[in-house]
């Protein structure tokens, strides 16, 4: 028998939750690589600190033979977080995800359906429906993000990574072994009581921007390319053509990577946490302030690697150099 929406729905979700669950660890090491302060650097004997990197630096070299210093990947840094919190540790933060998950699963549903019965008569390869759809999906992003944002949401496929308030509050409160954000209504009340309603929404600008250039950008350049670049009698063609955006959100994602970088600094920033607090980082005025701070310490793209992580060269010497 035919599955009704709800069931659909129901499927939907619950692989959504599945897929969550399984991506946790991964997001939240690099989160705390995120939230690491780039003011905090200093060399002293054999201990080295880049704002909330827990383990030394490990020497290695690179394909040319010189030797050069690597902060701790993913691996070591998910083995500190269980030596420390244990298993269930790797998993702080997970509810607020889970519930951004739903709904944002829920609402691209709905306003899917609507946007398929809206453009059954338009011609496959025309550039109208090129705008068409790109307007109806930035529309739809834009409409989640509100209703997501004070959660959490990593957005799946060629989507960049997005993240906020409350999840990312509960994982930076390794960084200070802090308790004061929990589960999800726990963080509602401590948000609303301190901030207000505002206090959900910070760094939701930035996010909305990035994720809006990241989109037309990204059909912009798969349209152009598959209409005149690829050789239509190339037997192929077709199957390339597929593949083509899959490619670009690749390329993109890493141009756009600033944009999530500075929303998740700024959920963080001055909300009584160790990660978001002197002397890790300033008390930002803005997100342009903020934009403006890393850009200057040459730390826009931190966490956009979890391996082979370089020591960076703006580091001050050593004492006794």
């Amino acid at each position: 028998m035919p599955s009704t929406p709800v069931v659909v729905d129901a499927a939907v979700v619950l692989l959504g939750a599945t897929v969550t669950t399984i991506t946790h660890p991964l997001l939240y090491v690099k989160l705390l690589i995120q939230v690491a302060g780039p003011t905090d650097r200093i060399y002293r004997d054999e201990t080295f600190e880049v704002g909330h990197e827990p383990l030394p630096p490990a020497v290695g070299s690179t394909m040319l033979g010189r030797p050069v210093l690597y902060l701790p990947g993913f691996f070591s840094y998910a083995q500190y977080v269980l030596r420390v919190d244990g298993k269930l540790g790797l998993f702080r933060g997970l509810s607020p995800r889970i519930a951004s998950s739903t709904i944002s699963t829920l609402v691209r549903g709905k306003i899917e359906w609507r946007v398929l019965q809206s453009k059954k008569d338009e011609h496959q390869n025309s550039f109208r429906k090129l705008v068409q759809e790109t307007s109806h999906d930035m529309i739809f992003r834009c409409l989640s993000r509100v209703a997501t944002h004070p959660f959490h949401d990593y957005a799946p496929c060629y989507q960049s990574d997005k993240s906020q308030v409350m999840s990312v509050r509960c994982m930076a409160q390794f960084v200070g072994r802090e308790t004061k954000y929990s589960g999800v209504f726990s963080c509602i009340m401590t948000i609303f009581k301190e901030e207000g309603l505002s206090g959900f929404y910070t760094g939701f600008v930035p996010h909305v921007l990035g994720e809006v250039l990241f989109l037309w950008c990204c059909n912009l350049l798969a349209y152009l390319i598959n209409t005149y670049a690829v050789d239509h009698s190339f037997s192929q063609a077709s199957t390339l053509r597929n593949y083509t955006k899959f490619v670009m959100s690749i390329t993109l994602r890493v141009l756009t990577y600033p944009f999530t970088l500075v929303a998740d600094v700024m959920a963080v920033n001055n909300c009584g946490l160790a990660a978001g607090l002197p002397p890790r980082f300033p008390v930002f005025t803005s997100w342009l302030h903020c934009w403006n701070h890393l850009s200057t310490e040459c730390q826009l793209f931190r966490g956009s690697r979890l391996f082979f992580r370089r020591v960076p060269v703006t580091l001050p010497p050593s004492v006794e150099d």
